[in-house]
This record gives C-alpha cells, structure tokens and sequence, in this order.
C-alpha cells in the first residue's frame, strides 16, 4: 500500500501482513486516500452478470423468507442485552475501486456482543488466539451469554449481510470483508483478497471457519479467486449452509 503515514515505518513484515497497531478509526482515514497497489477484477462479464444477478434474486428471496424469524431474534437479543440494539454495523473494506483506491461500507450483523464491546478490544489484545491481523479468542467475554454463542456458533450474526449482497456491496461468496484496521496490516498477497467483492461465505467459511490460520484464509481466498465460478460458488454455498448447520470450527 503506497501512503504516507509515518507510523508503519520500521512494521515488521511477516507472512503474508505487516505487524502494525492502527485503530480502524485511524485505518479509515488512511485508506481513504490511500492506493493499494493493485488493481480489481473486472473481468469475465458474463460469470460477474450471472452472478449478480443470482445474488439480487437469492439474497431477495432470503430477505423475505427470515424476515419474520429476525424480528423474533431481534426481541431476544434486547431482552438479553438491555439498552442495545439488535443490529451493529462496521465499516469494512469492499471491492477496490478501478484506480486502485479503497472502497469502504457499513456492514450489517445481529449483534452477538455486549455493548462497546470495540472499546473493550484492547485490553483483550495479549488473549488474542487468532494470527496475524485477526482477532479471535474462543472463551470471548464479550459474547453475549446464551444467544450470543448460539448464533456466533451457526453464524447467524452474518445473516444481516444478505441486505448488503442486495444492495450490492458484498456477493453471497466471496473473501471475508476484512475490518480497515486488518487492511493496513496486509502485504500485496494478501491485497488480492480485495480484488473481489467480499462474501457472506466462502472457501474459509466452507472451510475451517475460525480454527483456520491467517495464511490459511488467504491461501483459500487466493486459489477462490483463480478457480471461481458459477458452479464453484454453488458449491460453496452449499458448503458454507452445511458448516452453519454443524457449527464447527466457529467462535
């Protein structure tokens, strides 16, 4: 990423990221004019047009299907977390503009953690059990007990998301939206993740889910992007329904 921020002078380049401490509030603001260094994938229009078009008409049929079951989710999660809402939103990293510029927009999820759980993230750094710019500790004590495990464990909390793929701001699979925070601390390998759009689900999802390394959700990320299409994300889909459905790997 070519920027002129001082403070990434002397990061420590590692597999696949570069050990950096930005807050994604200060990641935002550099990213907004910041170059990434590579460019999206805009090719095979006829592959991009079909799935598109599956993602309106999926995500649209999903939306009014568990409409009624979300308004039941949503009255359980205020009753188990008084005084917050049932949704919470983050800013996170899109599909790269064609100049190379980042692209970023608010997504949507039920809200599976106390409030200000964010502010709450740094003294929970050194219980980090996830790799590089990921975030992940199974015994979370943000969580919000009983609902918030169950819907964590079955990936529930994502389902909101299906308004973004509506909207077109993510496709049902592609690379997990990385946070901003996540973005600075990418080398160029790992920028390819953002020559897609971001999906609800995909190879890692399908996969290993959470117990995965850093360099493991990059890896299949990567080969997605080279083997994609419409058949293959059928696949995924299926297999990120199944890995839902189990709850394996998924904290």
């Amino acid at each position: 990423m070519r920027q002129g921020s001082a403070k990434q002078d002397g990061a420590q380049e590692r597999e696949s990221w570069i050990d950096c401490d930005y807050t994604d509030a200060e990641a935002i603001e550099v990213l907004r004019c910041a170059d990434s260094g590579v460019r999206p994938d805009l090719s095979r229009h006829g592959y991009r047009f079909a799935k598109r078009a599956f993602d309106i008409v999926a995500s649209g049929a999903a939306i009014a299907l568990l409409l009624a079951p979300s308004v039941v989710l949503s009255a359980i999660i205020c009753i188990k977390s008084p005084g917050a809402g049932p949704l919470y939103s983050q800013v996170r990293a899109g599909r790269l503009r064609k100049d190379g510029s980042f692209r970023l927009f608010r997504m949507w999820k039920f809200r599976s953690m106390v409030p200000h759980a964010d502010e709450m993230l740094a003294e929970l750094r050194d219980r980090n059990e996830a790799d590089g710019p990921l975030f992940k500790i199974k015994d979370d004590p943000r969580i919000i007990p009983g609902v918030g495990h169950f819907i964590r464990k079955h990936s529930i909390d994502e389902l909101p998301q299906l308004l973004n793929v509506f909207v077109g701001q993510m496709t049902l699979i592609g690379p997990r939206p990385a946070l901003p925070s996540e973005v600075m601390q990418y080398d160029g390998r790992a920028m390819r993740r953002l020559t897609v759009k971001p999906g609800c689900g995909g190879a890692w999802q399908a996969g290993e889910r959470s117990d995965s390394t850093f360099e493991g959700m990059v890896v299949a990320d990567l080969d997605y992007i080279e083997a994609s299409s419409f058949k293959h994300d059928l696949a995924l889909i299926f297999g990120t329904l199944r890995s839902m459905l189990d709850g394996k790997g998924a904290y």
